[in-house]
């Protein structure tokens, strides 16, 4: 089929490349622009048309929004601009960039390159895929099938968002050790071990390249926690992933 793009859209950058389906990897190193501030759809979209035309790709693109995608439709909006809740994203990118246009969660996305190419490949029973960066996405999956839009980074913890005490921004935002953060990290997989019983947790995001830092802190639990195998590529494989079987 012709060549399809993945655009991972996170809070802080939007980063595209093409990539190879059947690998599971980036055929260029990736293009990476800043996300707008604010990052209204408008802007968005003009800096996701940059990433794409960088590369002057004229096939299918996938989109990881992060948040809840229904039916291309972006429902929530927790660490991008309100603007986007309700908005037809997946429309708004077709003829924005005039190519076929597939839109899906953020951590979707990565969960999908992570059970087919990743850490989770072949694992059956609960695989919790889950992303650290600017919140927490995560990425169910039950005997290979993904359950989307499992927004687990919003999960209480101590009275307020997980993802507010956990994720790799909070780490930044409050000058922690590697040790502080590990005690909240552990904290959360305690309450999403309780919650969902997973075999396997794969840990992704941009702070996945440094997995050696903390996890050998992490205590031993039931489940068997593990670094993403695609780091943070890992968004980018499965938005290209989507946007290929959409084509079909």
């Amino acid at each position: 089929m012709t060549a399809v793009f993945g655009v991972d859209i996170g809070g802080s950058g939007i980063k595209g490349a093409p990539v190879d389906l059947a690998r599971g990897a980036l055929t260029q190193e990736r293009y990476k622009v800043l996300t707008p501030q604010p990052s209204e759809p408008e802007a968005v979209v003009a800096a996701v048309r940059e990433v794409v035309r960088h590369f002057d790709h004229r096939g299918p693109v996938g989109l990881t929004f992060p948040g809840v995608v229904v039916g291309g439709h972006t429902r929530t909006a927790a660490n991008v601009d309100r603007g986007w809740i309700g908005l037809d994203a997946a429309r708004l990118f077709r003829e924005a960039l005039d190519l076929p246009a597939t839109v899906l969660n953020d951590a979707d996305a990565a969960g999908l390159a992570e059970t087919v190419h990743g850490a989770g490949r072949g694992e059956p029973g609960v695989v919790l895929v889950l992303t650290f960066g600017t919140g927490i996405g995560s990425a169910l999956f039950v005997d290979g099938t993904l359950v989307p839009n499992t927004e687990l980074g919003h999960l209480e913890l101590r009275g307020k968002d997980a993802e507010r005490r956990a994720s790799s921004a909070a780490k930044e935002r409050h000058d922690l050790s590697w040790e502080q953060w590990a005690e909240r990290v552990d904290e959360y997989l305690d309450l999403v071990e309780m919650l969902f019983s997973p075999q396997l947790v794969v840990i992704g995001g941009g702070v996945s390249r440094k997995h050696e830092r903390f996890l050998p802190l992490l205590r031993d639990r039931e489940a068997r926690v593990v670094p993403a195998a695609l780091r943070n590529d890992a968004g980018i494989v499965g938005a290209a992933m989507a946007a290929a079987r959409a084509a079909r």
